[in-house]
């Protein structure tokens, strides 16, 4: 069984509470104040899960510069009160950095709902079919 520590604990409260404080931003038409308040928590908890050492190397990966650059500065832009762009400059950071993450993700839940419609999509588009676990 994996164990959790008190700072992972500690981090998934952060991370849901800066998830939280995110959509609560947006839904506010994009208050800046709650959108940084947000992304602190998330970063913080981020770096409570997995650890400072892990957190930076993750961010800093040679091919994963651009994606940390542009989330980044999203995210100094919401902090420089310019909300709207800095969550566009900051969504396209995020998908640079998960981009190699989607496709496993969807293999996941496609193997889990086994929708015969989904599957038959993903494997055409993706170019493989999802595994069965």
């Amino acid at each position: 069984m994996l164990d959790v520590t008190e700072f992972q604990k500690i981090g998934v409260g952060l991370t849901g509470f800066g998830l939280f404080f995110l959509l609560f931003g947006v839904l506010l038409y994009f208050d800046s104040v709650l959108l940084a308040f947000g992304n602190i928590l998330f970063l913080t908890g981020l770096a409570f899960i997995i650890g400072l050492r892990r957190t930076t190397h993750f961010f800093f990966q040679r091919h994963k510069l651009r994606g940390s650059t542009f989330f980044l500065g999203g995210i100094a832009l919401v902090l420089f009160r310019w909300p709207i762009i800095g969550m566009a400059v900051e969504t396209y950071g995020f998908v640079l950095l998960f981009k190699s993450f989607f496709p496993v993700a969807c293999g996941f839940v496609l193997s889990l709902l086994n929708i015969p419609f989904l599957n038959m999509f993903y494997s055409k588009f993706l170019g493989s079919s999802p595994s069965m676990v």
